[in-house]
């Protein structure tokens, strides 16, 4: 028999091994589903795992998968320590598309430059547009900015649909439900030539390095984070939980706002109704595995690129459902979860079991 002992303290060491211990499980549940299957476990995992980093294109669009994924998990890490549940993000991230889709399509073959930086700015100012919506329920009415964040999560899928079976849907489309083709003017520069890969990758890792000088090196990051912990203490010390609140929210909707302009603007080219991919609520997953911290959502953002690429390999080589990309994204929340009870319990073998390690 084997029983959970509450700790002392947490314990800082299963804090960073958890992760690594829900990986593995993730990995051998995982085998274990190719089997099921009828597949080869081997050549499914070297999909999933060897596949995305064994070229510079498969690099390259490892990257692109990232890209966004960083930048909305890094919004997230902010809202999350500073106790705001923004669990819409896929909203934020759509209207994002949907702001910077409409200044895209007004650009023609004279237009300039600069319009790729105002496709940018208005992605941002969009996400941040819809947080806002989020941000005044919860601050005038007390709405609960879960299910409000969600909720518009499904309203802005409505608005794209909307807009790509309406108003903005390409004449000469052939019926199908999807603007125009963006200019070649407005896409984002790319880094290295056969690559998709954009500048975007260098703005989020820009925004890591800015995330972690603002929360670990400023007072107002500091304020923020103990509001989230403890409201009354920051109230108490002269924060304010409204600011914290707010800035929060802006801040996640615009990354989540400037992803959804980069893809767009990039590696899509277009408006369609398959711009919402997920990235939202991956991004959690994200947040969590990497323990909210920039340098830790760096790697895990990586691994669920992974499992993005992963999964699209698996429905093209093995057969499968391409739905297997959220069923290691839920394995590896699940695990994580159930990984973290060692970091205020450990594990004792009988009832009078006593002592410590």
């Amino acid at each position: 028999m084997f029983r959970l002992e509450p700790r002392p303290e947490a314990s800082r060491l299963w804090s960073y091994g958890s992760p690594l211990l829900a990986l593995a499980l993730t990995v051998l549940i995982g085998t274990a589903l190719f089997i099921a299957l009828g597949k080869d476990p081997v050549r499914g995992l070297q999909l999933f795992f060897w596949e995305p980093l064994k070229s510079r294109y498969a690099l390259g669009e490892l990257m692109v998968k990232a890209t966004p994924l960083l930048l909305i998990a890094l919004g997230l890490a902010l809202c999350f320590r500073a106790n705001v549940w923004n669990i819409g993000a896929e909203g934020q991230y759509v209207i994002g598309a949907v702001a910077a889709g409409g200044v895209a399509l007004l650009a023609n073959q004279r237009t300039g430059a600069w319009i790729w930086p105002a496709i940018l700015l208005a992605g941002v100012l969009g996400g941040m547009a819809w947080a806002a919506l989020v941000a005044l329920l919860r601050d005038r009415f007390h709405a609960n900015e879960i299910l409000v964040s969600l909720m518009l999560a499904y309203v802005a899928a409505l608005v794209l649909g909307y807009l790509v079976y309406g108003p903005w849907k390409d004449p000469l489309g052939y019926n199908f439900p999807q603007t125009r083709m963006f200019d070649k003017g407005t896409q984002i520069p790319r880094l290295m030539p056969g690559s998709r890969m954009t500048i975007g990758l260098l703005l989020a890792l820009a925004g890591a390095a800015a995330l972690w000088v603002y929360l670990f090196r400023t007072r107002a990051g500091f304020a923020l984070q103990v509001g989230g912990l403890a409201p009354a203490a920051a109230r108490y010390a002269g924060f304010c939980p409204r600011r914290a609140l707010w800035t929060a929210l802006l801040i996640s909707g615009g990354a989540a706002g400037l992803a959804g302009a980069l893809e767009v603007a990039g590696p899509i080219g277009q408006l369609t109704p398959h711009v919402p991919a997920g990235y939202g609520f991956a991004a959690i997953i994200v947040a969590f595995v990497g323990r909210l911290h920039p340098a830790g959502m760096m790697v895990s953002t990586l691994l669920m690129s992974m499992f993005y690429i992963g999964g699209e390999l698996a429905q093209s080589r093995l057969g499968l459902p391409k739905s297997l990309t959220g069923v290691f994204q839920g394995l590896l929340l699940f695990t994580l979860l159930a990984c973290d009870t060692l970091i205020a319990y450990r594990v004792r073998r009988g009832a009078a079991a006593k002592g410590g390690a």
